[in-house]
């Protein structure tokens, strides 16, 4: 490892706390489910998701959706057919502040997320858009987390190695796995749908786990250190 010139970031979880957009799909899935005769509880959604996030699914909406309608497969098409989707962005606060620090410290920041483009505009709407050396998202290019082309797609952008890179993201299998695959340094953000989720062998754990912005801060500083 080098040292550190550059600081990818997911948006979902340590940018947008994604609090009102996760509330707002659950919502349109227990809804679509209850028009094809599904009726599921709280109790019977929240342990669907605990289990997609145990099993390290991609698409943890999908895995859902494949729990709670087994034995139904026509109404499982019918419902991965339909549009559900949510826009909303909540800028954790704090978070802003953060990026601004660094970019003035002479760091590169990155997207690394998978993201619709449109999110570009909503990023530059926050005041944060402008922040970021590399500006592409899944919806940009094409490759999904945990795909590491997504990652090298970043690097090549900013121009360093992956080795001088940290990696910033809420999730053990999309964010810490594949860019501790790379050798980036990795830092999970405890927060959301994944707030959760355990690493299933060694070379899954991060070098650092956070709960807030100040940790992440602290963390951040720590890894430039050692760097």
């Amino acid at each position: 490892m080098g040292v550190i010139r550059a600081v990818l970031w997911d948006v979902g979880g340590p940018i947008n706390t994604e609090v009102l957009h996760e509330a707002a799909l659950d919502r349109q899935m227990r809804e679509a489910l209850a028009a094809e005769g599904v009726v599921v509880s709280g109790e019977a959604w929240a342990a669907a998701a605990e289990w997609a996030v145990e099993r390290f699914a991609p698409n943890a909406y999908a895995a859902i959706l494949w729990r709670l309608t087994e034995g139904r497969p026509a109404a499982r098409r019918r419902i991965a057919e339909r549009r559900i989707t949510d826009g909303q962005f909540e800028l954790r606060p704090g978070i802003a502040d953060l990026l601004r620090q660094l970019h003035r410290r002479g760091l590169l920041l990155g997207l690394a997320a998978n993201q619709p483009a449109a999110i570009l505009p909503v990023l530059d709407a926050a005041g944060i858009g402008e922040l970021f050396a590399h500006r592409e998202v899944s919806g940009s290019h094409g490759y999904r987390k945990p795909d590491v082309r997504l990652f090298l797609r970043a690097c090549e952008d900013l121009g360093v190695a992956p080795g001088e890179c940290v990696m910033v993201g809420d999730r053990i299998d999309n964010d810490v796995v594949p860019a501790n695959v790379l050798g980036m340094r990795t830092v999970l953000f405890r927060t959301g749908r994944h707030i959760a989720q355990q690493p299933r062998a060694w070379d899954e754990v991060p070098d650092a786990e956070v709960w807030s912005v100040a940790e992440l801060a602290a963390a951040l500083d720590t890894l430039l250190a050692d760097g």
